[in-house]
């Protein structure tokens, strides 16, 4: 159902609420008739506000919060109201971001305040009734977090899932693209150099120049044969000294290399760019006398200039290559320009040092990497830490019929303390729970040696009762997240522990001994069941951990065959036209016949140009898939160019679609999105279209797979994407 429809399942939750406000209201008979008219007031505030709770969470929080204050003085807004606020907070946790969301809790917590605070309550009440809705508030956001980012990693195995089909097809493309382009950077480049020289010769009629065309043929055909041949297998990347040797092929010519190291993919593309260059120096001018790669304000310049002259043939080039070359120089952030220059022509590609840093000034190792913190997975346990002591300390401020601890500040200060070292373990149950284990039992125990020398506050056999939850907690923590091999003397430790705080209790009459073991025993049910509680969860987890990385084993498995099916279909169409007229030109070198060589040259030339025109058109269509190497893909469809920094490697399937659809957003016409693969996670970082509109759905995006959105000086989004994802 779409967001901006109500369906019956909508009004399920505000009819019963409405149902329960008037049975309420049937059995008191204490309202007047002003009551009466606020309790129906309040009920049908509160049933719009709720069956708005999906399309408008956050006005549904406020017409819940008015329809709270007016039913506060009948039966059933006393009753009903707090009910409908919670669930319209927790409909806000899941339809909203997380700080517009806590923001909601807050307001919650003001609006108790307020409330009391109007009906005269003293502000010892006040405030814990403030501490007691904070902590109900926080619960109740972290479970609508916890709802909103597993329906995101739902959503994003379901496309996953449903687009893995289109993965081997990306895949072939990729591999078709490739292979492209070595085809037309090595093999043009040999058959090229080879029509020059012959050409030359055949017009020119000189037997010492043509001898040495025909020597310059036969070693560059056997070059390009074996170069085709190479194609099968996956090259290593070219470095500087690839360069030297490069030019050093091509006699004649002024080069100057300053730097000594780059790093490798801008040394891949710096190879790419004097190539081109050089191979079309060769078909349309007079040499390239001059090639310059220089190093200065952190950027790599790589200059080619030639004289400029006439072309060696008609029909030599390919129609794409500085359209590739451009592409290939903007995936590292970089910029080409080609053009006349002082009566010849200039190839000069500007690219951004070192890419350790990506456009937007995110550094590889993580530096600029702001995590989830208080939205991410760690916001359960800072909840439950608000939880424990809103429960303790907020019920020890409120008035009873018990001593009151805090009728002695020392006493007071000392029981709040015992109250958040208690709580605080909770905040370490995912890292340190055996730790938190430790520390939460030591001060059960501490408290008990308080209880023994007589202090004011409240005994340990009281507080143990609505307190224990917190040990329930740890305990379960150390069932899904501990793998020892003692882990089970946790919940033998925890019915130890309180049996013993228990039997310390005023009404324990005769043998203390029997008495704590049959606490012990007593406690010992619970606290193991909610270890056995925590190892079914971890064993789950690890079960679809383990479904989830066999399918994508299997996916990779099946792009591999398909790229590798690909590779062989090409190299097959190779073998059958280029290849055969490159062997054909090295024949005709060895035998002297310049004019064999000259053609076959131009027809390995021409069945390049036909292998690429089939190439082009055989393009991947159709779905892209929701991944990180989906987002090429994309780019190219939208003339747009995508760059990957960092070790790339596979993402959850959470991560990697909510990349794919923040990329989505950011690329327009022309723009370029970069992907930096950093400790923990991913970044996609680009130019951020102008209107607020953009903004919240990439926000909204983060949010939902527990990252953030921050938006650069310069106007860039960086969209961080952490990459363990727990729901």
């Amino acid at each position: 159902m779409s967001a901006g429809r109500l369906g019956w399942r909508e009004t399920l939750f505000p009819g019963g609420l409405a149902v329960a406000h008037i049975l309420l209201r049937s059995m008191s008979v204490y309202e007047g008739l002003p009551e009466s008219v606020l309790s129906a007031v309040s009920a049908g505030i509160t049933f719009v506000a709720l069956t708005c709770r999906r399309v408008a969470p956050g006005w549904a929080l406020g017409g819940t919060l008015l329809a709270a204050v007016l039913g506060i003085g009948t039966v059933g807004g006393a009753l009903v109201g707090p009910v409908a606020v919670l669930g319209a907070l927790h409909a806000l946790a899941v339809r909203r971001t997380a700080g517009l969301a806590a923001a909601g809790g807050l307001a919650v917590v003001l609006v108790a305040a307020g409330m009391a605070l109007v009906a005269g309550a003293p502000a010892r009440t006040v405030a814990g009734l403030a501490l007691q809705t904070a902590g109900m508030a926080a619960v109740v956001w972290v479970m609508g977090r916890s709802r909103r980012r597993g329906r995101a990693r739902r959503a994003a195995t379901a496309a996953y899932r449903a687009h893995s089909s289109s993965v081997p097809r990306l895949a072939a493309g990729t591999e078709r693209a490739r292979l492209m382009a070595e085809l037309h950077d090595v093999a043009a480049h040999r058959l090229t150099g080879i029509v020059v020289s012959a050409a030359a010769a055949t017009r020119l009629a000189d037997p010492r120049l043509a001898a040495e065309a025909a020597r310059h043929a036969a070693e560059a055909g056997r070059q390009a044969v074996a170069e085709l041949d190479r194609l099968a297998e996956a090259a290593e990347p070219e470095t500087l000294e690839d360069i030297d040797a490069l030019v050093a092929e091509h006699g004649g010519l002024d080069y100057r290399r300053t730097v000594a190291a780059v790093p490798p993919q801008v040394a891949v593309v710096a190879y790419r760019v004097v190539r081109e260059a050089l191979t079309n120096a060769m078909r349309y001018a007079a040499g390239a006398p001059r090639v310059r790669i220089d190093a200065s304000l952190g950027e790599l310049a790589v200059t080619i200039t030639d004289r400029g002259g006439t072309a060696a043939a008609p029909g030599l080039g390919t129609g794409s290559g500085l359209t590739g070359l451009r592409t290939a120089v903007r995936t590292v952030s970089g910029s080409l320009r080609a053009g006349p220059k002082d009566g010849g022509w200039e190839v000069r590609a500007v690219i951004p040092l070192p890419l350790e840093r990506s456009p937007h000034g995110v550094m590889a190792d993580g530096a600029g990497r702001r995590g989830g913190g208080w939205r991410g997975s760690s916001a359960l346990d800072g909840a439950l830490v608000i939880l424990a002591i809103a429960l303790s300390l907020g019920a020890s401020l409120l008035p009873g019929d018990g001593l009151d601890p805090f009728a002695s500040p020392g006493a007071g200060v000392l029981l709040a303390l015992l109250f958040g070292l208690h709580a605080l373990p909770l905040w370490w149950r995912r890292n340190a729970s055996r730790r938190g284990l430790v520390v939460a039992l030591a001060t059960l125990l501490v408290w008990l040696g308080l209880d023994i020398a007589g202090w004011p506050g409240p005994p340990i056999s009281d507080a143990f009762l609505w307190c224990w939850w917190v040990e329930l907690a740890l305990v379960y923590a150390i069932g899904a997240c501990r793998t020892g091999g003692w882990d089970w003397l946790a919940p033998a430790a925890l019915a130890g522990c309180g049996g013993l705080v228990l039997g310390s209790g005023d009404g324990i009459t005769g043998d203390r001994l029997a008495a704590w073991l049959v606490l012990a025993v007593a406690l010992a049910l619970p606290s193991w069941a909610a270890w056995a509680s925590g190892r079914f969860v971890a064993s789950r987890r690890r079960r679809r951990g383990t479904a989830l990385s066999r399918e994508r084993d299997l996916l990779e498995r099946d792009a591999v065959l398909a790229a590798a099916a690909e590779r062989r279909r090409i190299v097959g169409g190779l073998r059958r036209t280029a290849r055969r007229h490159a062997q054909r030109v090295v024949g005709g070198a060895d035998g002297g016949n310049l004019e064999v060589v000259l053609a076959e040259a131009k027809a390995g030339l021409s069945a390049l140009r036909e292998l690429l025109a089939q190439a082009r058109e055989r393009e991947v269509g159709g779905d892209l898939p929701p991944t990180v190497d989906g987002i090429a893909a994309l780019a190219a469809r939208r003339g747009g160019v995508a760059s990957y920094l960092g070790l790339r490697r596979p993402l959850p399937p959470v991560a990697e679609a909510t990349a794919y659809e923040v990329a989505r957003e950011l690329l327009t016409e022309g723009t370029a999105v970069t992907v930096t693969f950093l400790d923990g996670g991913v970044m996609v970082s680009g130019r951020s279209p102008a209107g607020p509109v953009v903004q919240r759905r990439l926000r909204a995006l983060a949010d939902a797979a527990d990252g953030t959105l921050r938006i650069a000086d310069d106007g860039a989004a960086l969209v961080w994407l952490p990459e363990v994802f727990l729901s």
